[in-house]
């Protein structure tokens, strides 16, 4: 029943793309969530309440019932979001946001209503965060579209911060254009608004972003970016360009390819304006123009994308080629931690490193 309703919602946002879904917050009952516990890792961390998945369903129906009763009767409240930094490659700190495990699950069922809406609406162009399309998916269809050699220039482009500097007001105008329920996008505002708990105990209260690890944030930044890049440049972009243009967008990393350079030119410099009516800016260190072409092999052009390095050679025969590889990078990173694992397990005798 909760698979077809959600269909049924897909269903009337391909019929009509203006159409604004009423009483969504209806669907929030207590047979609806439970089904979507399924979807809830049971492994997650716990939040600053220190009740995990396991013990949360233990009394899962319980717990489910008393969570729609205060939705119901408008007294939820979203509770702290537990901050924790993971290391990046480049030797900084990712931070992650960890909601309580009800939090999650309320989150997990808004996800599904609105995946349900705007799956209709995101472009081919979008690849991440996505059911059934991923990184790897992304990869080989920018490189089938590289191989086509129709494009001569590459503008390859990254948002600076980007989950922590979505404007709360304008993303919640872009959920009005299809979404005609205010206790429903009410829901995603206290959300937005969740205090932070630090490592050290203080409590932050955001004026902008989503926190990376919340389960409705990844949809929301895609919401997001459909409109801020995808939209831009399908209905401006591509309409003022005098060449072919294409656009390859995986959450806040993107690849733009153009035949003729100096689309490419004028678009690199529209970019940061473009991203600063939002309330974003680019990152200068990840954001560059270079010319890629299969006419240019000895400039040895090469760019990074979702961990991979691409770039034009030649064949046995001498003819151009588009190839790709590990980013260097991604592969240093991984040769760095695998020697910490070494040394670290290397002194161990082999029964243990090697026993089940």
């Amino acid at each position: 029943m909760k698979q077809t309703s959600l269909q049924g919602i897909a269903n009337k946002a391909t019929q009509d793309i203006t159409y604004r879904f009423r009483n969504l917050f209806g669907m929030l009952t207590v047979g609806y969530l439970f089904w979507c516990w399924d979807f809830i890792n049971r492994k997650a961390s716990a939040g600053v309440d220190r009740i995990d998945a396991q013990a949360y369903e233990e009394n899962l129906l319980p717990n489910i019932e008393q969570l729609v009763k205060q939705v119901k009767e408008n007294t939820y409240r979203a509770k702290l979001v537990l901050r924790k930094y993971i290391p990046k490659t480049n030797g900084k700190l990712r931070p992650l946001g960890i909601p309580v495990i009800a939090d999650k699950l309320l989150q997990r069922g808004v996800a599904k209503i609105l995946e349900a809406i705007y799956e209709q609406d995101f472009l081919s162009c979008s690849y991440g965060y996505r059911p059934r399309i991923g990184a790897l998916k992304a990869v080989k269809d920018l490189s089938s579209e590289l191989n086509s050699r129709k494009y001569h220039s590459v503008v390859e482009a990254d948002i600076k911060s980007f989950f922590t500097n979505i404007n709360h007001d304008l993303l919640l105008e872009m959920l009005a254009k299809r979404i005609d329920d205010k206790r429903f996008l009410n829901l995603i505002r206290k959300w937005l608004k969740a205090g932070i708990m630090e490592i050290d105990g203080q409590v932050t209260h955001p004026v902008t972003g989503t926190p990376q690890g919340g389960v409705v944030s990844p949809i929301l930044a895609n919401i997001y970016l459909h409109h801020v890049i995808d939209e831009w440049f399908e209905e401006t972009v591509r309409k003022h360009s005098r060449g072919q243009v294409y656009v390859c967008r995986y959450a806040d990393d993107f690849v733009c390819a153009f035949e003729n350079s100096k689309d490419a030119e004028r678009f690199y410099k529209a970019l940061g304006q473009r991203l600063e009516g939002f309330g974003l800016q680019v990152a200068e260190d990840k954001t560059r123009i270079i010319e890629f072409s299969h006419c240019k092999v000895r400039l040895k052009p090469k760019f990074d994308f979702l961990g991979f390095e691409f770039f034009w050679g030649v064949n046995r025969w001498g003819k151009p080629i588009l190839k790709r590889r590990t980013s260097r990078d991604k592969l240093q990173a991984s040769l760095a931690k695998f020697k910490v694992w070494f040394k670290k397990y290397s002194s161990l005798p082999k029964k243990i490193l090697f026993s089940a």
